[in-house]
């Protein structure tokens, strides 16, 4: 199976199977949106500008990746995004979530002197925890903007939260004084009030910064989009057909062994495929000709000759209907 089929199975390869999203936290109806209180750790996240996105993350596979440093140089950040849904302020597991931000220098790629490069821009499948990690630089401010980190979080091919993300003043400016040798325009001169984006309120964009001790700096923020924790806003995918429905692994998170079950609305031939989260294929278990009702696949790593870790599984149904795909991700325990 080529890299771009297994994307299909997460809406992410042609933008034919997509339909508009529409942005989960506009116009908050719930009675947890956004009040300013920073003491209420489930409110919705403030919607913002998608801001310089000319590259479709959604349509290309190449962006399936945690390492999104490519060539651009800079201060390592290991950046940790997680994900809690409002209606019942539990993690939601199984969502994509986008992120892009400019260099060290102020510069996108793919826009404006950048056309064609692709840095800096990645996503990832949320966990059991709801979370995806994400290894990048720090990125620097051009005149106008505070330093921050864009994010799309999508529910479904239906559904996304966009925002921004930024970063406590003292701890990024002190970033730059100490690492003056890389980021050569010097300390961000904005604070939140003169930020267009932030000034009407960044307690919930606000993503905590810390050195971990070799070099580089631990960043984390929780998101809490429309939605309900585990299962988020839309169980059925169009990618599916109504051909079958995959269920997530159990137990999750597991240790060596788990089990993948499905139900096939129709008989069909099943493939199961297990990827890293660098979108490389791992394993291939097949099972033909199973009848339709309910199934399921025992997927043990050390059998497989991998690693027990976290991986994204793909369920592949091809019958008489035609070829159907679908994923979600299997998370090891620690």
């Amino acid at each position: 199976m080529k890299r771009k089929d297994f994307l299909k199975g997460l809406g992410l390869a042609g933008a034919s199977t997509l339909l508009p999203a529409v942005n989960l936290s506009a116009t908050p109806t719930n009675p947890k949106a956004f009040t300013g209180d920073p003491d209420d750790d489930c409110i919705l996240i403030p919607s913002e500008t998608a801001g310089p996105f000319p590259l479709d993350l959604t349509a290309n596979p190449f962006y399936f990746r945690q390492d999104v440093r490519e060539n651009r140089t800079g201060v390592r950040l290991n950046l940790k995004l997680k994900i809690i849904g409002v209606n019942n302020c539990d993690p939601m597991a199984n969502l994509r979530v986008n992120i892009w931000h400019c260099d060290k220098d102020g510069n996108y790629s793919g826009y404006g002197t950048e056309p064609g490069l692709t840095y800096l821009r990645g996503y990832q499948i949320t966990d059991a925890n709801g979370e995806v990690n994400f290894i990048t630089v720090f990125p620097g401010w051009y005149p106008g903007r505070i330093c921050h980190i864009h994010f799309q979080v999508f529910v479904s091919s239906v559904y996304a939260a966009v925002s921004q993300l930024t970063f406590p003043l003292d701890v990024k400016n002190e970033l730059y004084e100490e690492n003056a040798a890389l980021y050569t325009k010097g300390v961000d001169p904005l604070n939140f009030s003169q930020d267009f984006v932030f000034n009407n309120g960044y307690i919930y964009q606000l993503a905590t910064l810390e050195p971990n001790g070799f070099g580089e700096f631990n960043s984390f923020l929780t998101i809490v989009i429309n939605g309900t924790g585990v299962s988020g806003l839309a169980n059925h995918e169009p990618e599916t057909g109504g051909q079958f429905k995959l269920r997530q692994n159990f137990p999750n998170p597991y240790l060596e062994e788990t089990t993948v079950p499905f139900t096939l609305t129709n008989p069909a031939d099943v493939q199961l495929d297990i990827f890293d989260l660098a979108g490389q294929k791992r394993a291939e278990l097949q099972r033909p000709n199973l009848g339709a009702g309910t199934h399921e696949i025992v997927v043990n790593t050390k059998n497989l000759g991998i690693a027990t870790g976290n991986y994204v599984y793909q369920l592949q149904v091809e019958n008489s209907n035609g070829l159907f795909r679908q994923c979600k991700m299997m998370t090891a325990k620690t």
